[in-house]
């Protein structure tokens, strides 16, 4: 008796559906650590995520976790789920909103919400997917919308 192989994947290009909120799993708290690791191998030395004291100042009274960081993860979140080994390429990002700042130890969840979806007509068995990527921290307050642009694989025959 043989046993079958199941490799996790994302979705494949015609399995992705519009008018579905895909929530994703499991949700991430971020540390400091993440924070300062990602600003310095970044090189974005702004003291709003670095330098303690002089966090205090602001209207914030503490640092922030960089934005650029946020972005990163909440794409990341969506990935075992949507895109691992189906995606060709990031083809861009038209928008990006941050409306409330996110801190060491906040809990974020991520979902994605398919916005629009074709063929490709340059690029035979891929297709173009425009994903919109939220994430909420543990109070609910969103922290992040990002619209991106994909290049996704369609389902190889006989799948």
């Amino acid at each position: 008796m043989s046993e079958r192989e199941i490799v996790q994947r994302g979705l494949w290009f015609e399995e992705l559906e519009e008018d579905v909120r895909y929530l994703h799993s499991p949700s991430r708290t971020v540390t400091e650590a993440d924070n300062v690791l990602f600003t310095t191998l970044t090189g974005n030395t702004q003291s709003l995520h670095l330098d303690a004291e002089w966090a205090r100042s602001t209207e914030f009274g503490e640092r922030l976790v960089n934005s650029m960081f946020t972005l990163a993860l909440v794409v990341g979140l969506s990935v075992a789920q949507l895109t691992q080994g189906t995606i060709v390429a990031n083809l861009g990002f038209e928008e990006v909103r941050f409306p409330a700042p996110v801190r060491a130890g906040d809990t974020l969840t991520a979902e994605t919400r398919v916005l629009s979806k074709r063929l490709s007509r340059s690029r035979p068995g891929q297709g173009v997917v425009r994903l919109e990527h939220t994430a909420r921290n543990q109070r609910g307050e969103v922290v992040v919308v990002a619209v991106r642009s994909t290049l996704m694989r369609c389902a190889p025959e006989g799948s």
